[in-house]
């Protein structure tokens, strides 16, 4: 049987348009965090890293386990700073052919596109979900690329300068699963939500 895939969960971001950090924000009376860590783990994915920013001690105290959570020091730097870390904590650990990246404010990305995608992990994978044909997420990383993407990963940019220049990257259409609609403003979300 292949081996997990590894999942990443980045919710460091102090949310500057949102108000607040997106991962203590409530869709449906659950934290952003929560519902995402929850999708991840119907996804299979294990070991599961949380990258832990703004709020590092709020949003720790909503996981299930403590020893989930990254705290990325750098994190106001931007996305880079998150999946470095994250990227780190994952190289300790023996096992995981791949990575697959999920962001905090994606809560109607399910586990079936997550399992769409991870389907694809092999350590020299470079993949990710697209919605009608546009690049969105999870993205799924090869073991062996993490060194590489660490180096590149800077500011807001995460991954996508290195994705860039990949004529190996693969796009798993997911439009009929979802819409990979992110949160970005309060207003977003149903309902009242507390940031």
């Amino acid at each position: 049987m292949a081996e997990p895939v590894a999942g990443l969960l980045l919710a460091a971001g102090a949310g500057r348009r949102f108000g607040g950090p997106k991962a203590l924000a409530d869709l449906d009376g659950e934290p952003l965090v929560r519902r995402a860590l929850r999708t991840l783990e119907a996804a299979g994915c294990a070991p599961i890293r949380v990258v832990l920013g703004a709020s590092a001690d709020q949003v720790s105290a909503l996981l299930p386990d403590p020893t989930l959570a990254v705290v990325a020091e750098d994190w106001a730097t931007g996305m880079g700073a998150s999946l470095r870390a994250g990227l780190a904590e994952l190289t300790k650990l023996d096992g995981p052919p791949a990575a697959l990246v999920h962001l905090v404010d994606l809560p109607w990305v399910g586990p079936e596109i997550l399992t769409r995608v991870a389907a694809h992990a092999s350590p020299h994978a470079v993949a990710r979900a697209a919605y009608d044909g546009v690049p969105g997420h999870p993205v799924l990383l090869g073991r062996t690329w993490w060194p590489d993407i660490a180096q590149t990963a800077q500011g807001d940019r995460g991954a996508r300068d290195w994705l860039a220049t990949r004529e190996d990257l693969k796009l798993i259409e997911c439009a009929d699963l979802g819409s990979g609609r992110d949160v970005d403003r309060p207003t977003d979300l149903p309902g009242p939500s507390t940031p």
